[in-house]
């Protein structure tokens, strides 16, 4: 490694100055290119970098001081006076002089006017008139008063949103829970009107058959059913039974089951002695197998005159009665499902 050779000495030369009235010699040293020799070696580049970073980290620290609006503030350090030597201070130039620098000097005048630019300490700066108002002096504090009360506002606002939330899902349940109790309600009443509705028409049908049955009445008393209608056998000509049989005692006496009026009473071949009684609304009730006849062609009767009496006439194997019922159209009906329908019971 090569080692630095000492510089050879640079001439001297001597300059005479008047301080403070009195006569000084200086010696001044007025180095060359010759007398000056470049440092080699790692030494001058570690003593630049260190220079470089030193620099910088205090460029970063003056601007994050800078930054924080007087966050580090000079106000809580001991003042510290800077005097210069009378001899320097006498040659300094008026700084009013110089350009640029004027504007940011004061005179008297306005130094005792107090004005809030000499007044004002640099912490100050960054402060708003209300925090001003409000009295805060540190800019610091005032940045920190500002990030607290804007968190306390933005937590305040999530807090009354959360809140509304919670009303409007509170307030959506509510209002579900009221329309299930709404529907359960109507559903309810619904199903009470319908069963009501139901028992007032049973009670209507109910008096209807009453009163039907208090204008209807069976055919003979003392009965015993043998052949119902639609029943098959061979016995009959058409192949099956044509009305509906009541066994009973011969002499029974037989009743007209409404009001009406004799169409027809006479003998009659298998039915033997036959009677046709047509009622008011057209309905033709016939009564066959009678021992004998009570009532003639074209007599009016009412519900339970006698109009004739049991027998075993015509094709017969005993003492019955065989009623027939058909529409005003001429077509045969169950005698028993109509005799039902008017209220009587068999």
């Amino acid at each position: 490694m090569a080692s630095n050779q000492p510089a050879p000495e640079a001439p001297a030369s001597f300059r005479t100055d008047i301080v403070g009235g009195e006569e000084r010699t200086w010696e001044e040293w007025n180095p060359t290119e010759e007398s000056i020799r470049p440092v080699r070696g790692r030494h001058r580049v570690a003593k630049q970098r260190g220079l470089a970073r030193s620099s910088t980290v205090l460029g970063v620290g003056v601007i994050a001081a800078v930054g924080a609006g007087g966050m580090a503030t000079a106000q809580s350090k001991p003042p510290v006076s800077i005097s210069l030597p009378d001899s320097i201070a006498d040659n300094l130039p008026d700084t009013k002089s110089l350009p640029g620098v004027s504007a940011f000097m004061s005179d008297d005048s306005d130094a005792d006017t107090g004005t809030a630019a000499d007044s004002s300490p640099l912490t100050t700066a960054g402060i708003t008139a209300a925090e001003a108002e409000q009295g805060a002096t540190d800019a610091g504090e005032a940045l920190r008063a500002r990030i607290l009360q804007q968190a306390e506002q933005q937590q305040a606002g999530a807090d009354a949103e959360a809140k509304a939330a919670e009303e409007k899902a509170a307030a959506e349940q509510a209002a579900a829970l009221a329309t299930k109790q709404q529907s359960k309600a109507e559903a309810e009443a619904a199903a009470e009107k319908k069963a009501a509705e139901e028992r007032a028409a049973a009670k209507a049908e109910a008096e209807r058959l009453a009163k039907l049955a208090a204008s209807y009445a069976l055919p003979t008393s003392s009965y015993t059913i043998t052949t119902t209608y639609g029943q098959a056998g061979s016995m009959w000509s058409s192949g099956y039974h044509t009305g509906l049989d009541f066994a009973a005692p011969t002499g029974t006496p037989i009743k007209a089951v409404h009001s009406g009026t004799v169409k027809s009473a006479g003998w009659s071949g298998s039915y033997g002695y036959h009677t046709v009684l047509e009622l008011d609304d057209g309905t033709e009730v016939s009564y066959s197998h009678q021992s004998s006849m009570n009532v003639t062609a074209g007599q009016k009767v009412n519900t339970g005159d006698t109009i004739g009496r049991v027998g075993s006439t015509g094709n017969s194997t005993g003492p019955h009665l065989h009623l027939e019922v058909h529409t005003a159209d001429g077509s045969a009906i169950d005698p028993m499902n109509w005799l039902r329908s008017k209220g009587l019971t068999i």
